[in-house]
């Protein structure tokens, strides 16, 4: 059953159509010195090869912003610069060929400063990101509203301030490390405003924890329909935050181009390590796009019928595993052919 998707304003980042029903692109950030070009492309190019839509990029620096025309010419996917404080950062990120950028107006010097940053965005084609997270929202909104109330106010007025400018090129984020505070404030926004919708859980936390708190808080809003790019922020591996975010959108069918390894918490009928077997396998097909149910099962009884609905899979044996697709018994095969086995039978599916 596909879900409703809450109808937003279509934006272009770069040439990646954002909101107005346009499927929800994956999103990660580099934690390369921007300032090391080489390095910087490397890591973008991974992000690419994983199945990454968007990439921002931090440019804190002079530095930073003169190695932005070499990893543009370099990478094909869409940069968002992300800047704070200096708005002549911003403009220079724009005219160096970034597809947008993330401000928070309220940080960059007053409204001529916003002003400035909007005419390059404008002449160049790029996005803005409005970022209004709870860390960065004004004092004077804090002292006076909830947590939830003075985030979305300080969307709403950073937004307008770039709708009078003239800006058409507008995507907002509202966060906070409080999952619950997170859902409000999206939810308050999307009622008032139908600008696209960048959603996540700022400060989420290591890779056990950031997944789970990212999942319930991202997972539920768009299980909403709210929610049109997404980053699921660990501290951790950013490729990792790639993976995930595109499980996430696979398993509420929203994307259909991830190999999905399944595999049974095993018991005492489990034979072989079924653990071992699915992560090896797993991370052979993490890059491949394709839309596929792969099963690791330990016994007869999980495979092939707890699992038919797998286009292929093995139920585990004392010996070695029955090889089995759409829930048929194919053939058995040995304890050492059972990884190698998969990965054939992936590849035949995945070149039909």
């Amino acid at each position: 059953m596909a879900l409703r998707r809450e109808q937003t304003k279509r934006i272009m980042v770069g040439k990646l159509a954002v909101g107005g029903g346009a499927p929800v692109s994956v999103q990660t950030m580099t934690n390369t010195l921007t300032s090391d070009a080489a390095a910087t492309i490397r890591q973008i190019r991974a992000f690419e090869q994983a199945g990454c839509d968007i990439v921002r990029l931090s440019v804190p620096d002079e530095a930073s912003l003169k190695a932005l025309p070499a990893i543009r010419r370099a990478v094909a996917l869409p940069l968002i610069a992300d800047i704070h404080f200096n708005h002549r950062l911003a403009i220079g990120a724009i005219e160096a060929g970034c597809d947008g950028v993330r401000i928070n107006p309220g940080n960059i010097g007053g409204p001529e400063n916003v002003r400035e940053v909007a005419r390059a965005a404008i002449a160049h084609g790029a996005a803005i990101r409005v970022g209004s997270n709870l860390g960065s929202v004004r004092r004077e909104l804090l002292a006076t509203h909830d947590n939830v109330t003075a985030i979305v106010e300080s969307a709403l007025d950073n937004v307008k301030l770039l709708e009078d400018l003239g800006v058409a090129n507008i995507k907002v984020a509202l966060k906070s490390s409080d999952v619950l505070e997170t859902l409000q404030a999206y939810r308050r926004f999307a009622q008032l405003s139908d600008w696209p919708l960048h959603v996540g859980v700022t400060e989420a936390g290591t890779l056990f924890s950031g997944l789970i708190r990212s999942s319930v808080g991202i997972g539920a809003l768009l299980l909403e329909g709210l929610g049109d790019t997404v980053r699921i922020s660990l501290s951790d591996d950013p490729l990792k935050e790639v993976l995930a975010a595109r499980t996430l959108l696979e398993a509420l069918d929203l994307r259909h181009d991830l190999i999905h390894v399944i595999a049974c918490p095993t018991c005492a009928r489990s034979c072989g390590d079924v653990a071992g077997i699915a992560r090896e396998v797993e991370a052979a097909v993490a890059n491949l796009k394709a839309n596929l149910t792969v099963a690791v099962m330990g016994c007869i009884v999980n495979g092939p019928g707890e699992a038919r609905h797998a286009d292929l899979g093995v139920a585990c044996e004392k010996n070695g595993a029955m090889l089995f697709k759409h829930g048929e018994p194919v053939r058995r095969i040995t304890t050492t052919e059972i990884v190698s086995t998969l990965l054939t039978e992936i590849e035949k599916e995945t070149s039909l």
